[in-house]
């Protein structure tokens, strides 16, 4: 999520954890079980039964993010395990201890390796971030002037590399809130709605992967994604067309069909329309004002 400071990147985010699918009975003994060796399981506590939500500081090393120490003990990765991650300020991050986050994100585990000894700890999680267009903050708002130079701006969001970059889905702007829209009578969804929507895509996913060993489409391997997220020839070409004007990577085209294959499930359609792939590259596409 990218935008001024004010927009309601933070609060979205903790949002988030309250329309994701409750967690199963093998997911709460995960969970605990990371718990319980980290030491963070408050004493007497039976099975955690909300998905975790991690927020660490801009400050944190690498050991504190993906786990380490003389005797190694999980991260804020492991700990955000069938949870979500969320780094506020992205680029306050120092650069290598958001580089180490690439093996995490992609393969859902962490392996820390020491003379004696040589762990593998999970960290599937859902990675959520938020940052500034920029120094000041104002970078392309209309009511707002930006105070920072070109090199400012391109030193900036330059501190997120393009390969970490490639491995977030959805890239989205988040335009400062209006003052009419903020004294607004609340309208929309509510957190119920629309878990109870999610809920019912979750449950599509696993009913289509069974005997497959994975239960969401974010888990499918590139068999998977070929057997199961087959596009029409409107498609092919839509997609053909954006791989080529953006510039897009092999991994992006995955994850591309991954998130339309889930825009299908939400819309409770059997098969990804060009609707469908359209919004995923279109969540692809937002971050090439900032990194171009």
């Amino acid at each position: 999520m990218i935008g001024p400071p004010g927009a309601g990147k933070t609060m979205l985010a903790k949002r988030i954890p309250t329309i994701l699918p409750p967690l199963t009975f093998d997911e709460a003994i995960q969970t605990t079980k990371i718990h319980s060796v980290a030491g963070v399981l408050e004493a007497g506590t039976g099975l955690v039964g909300t998905r975790p939500f991690r927020a660490p500081h801009h400050t944190i090393s690498n050991a504190g993010l993906i786990g380490g120490g003389a005797v190694p003990r999980p991260g804020e990765v492991s700990l955000a395990h069938n949870g979500l991650l969320f780094l506020d300020e992205l680029p306050e991050f120092q650069r290598n201890v958001l580089e180490v986050l690439r093996q995490p994100v992609e393969e859902g585990t962490v392996t820390i390796a020491r003379a004696a000894m040589s762990l593998t700890f999970p960290a599937r999680f859902m990675l959520a971030a938020a940052m500034n267009p920029c120094p000041c903050g104002f970078f392309n708002d209309p009511s707002r002037e930006c105070t920072c130079t070109p090199p400012m701006i391109q030193r900036y969001v330059s501190k997120i590399s393009g390969p970490l970059l490639d491995r977030i889905d959805i890239h989205i702007d988040m335009p400062a809130v209006k003052y009419t829209e903020l004294r607004q009578e609340a309208g929309g969804e509510g957190s119920t709605e629309i878990r109870g929507r999610v809920v019912r895509a979750r449950d599509r996913q696993v009913e289509r992967y069974q005997g497959e060993k994975i239960y969401s489409n974010a888990q499918m391997s590139p068999r998977q994604l070929r057997k199961y997220c087959n596009i029409s020839a409107d498609c092919e070409r839509l997609l053909e067309s954006a791989m080529t004007r953006l510039g897009l990577s092999a991994r992006a085209h995955d994850r591309i069909l991954k998130v339309s294959r889930t825009i299908a499930d939400l819309d409770g359609a059997e098969s990804i329309s060009t609707t469908h792939i359209s919004e995923a590259i279109q969540y692809r596409s937002r971050d090439r004002s900032y990194w171009t």
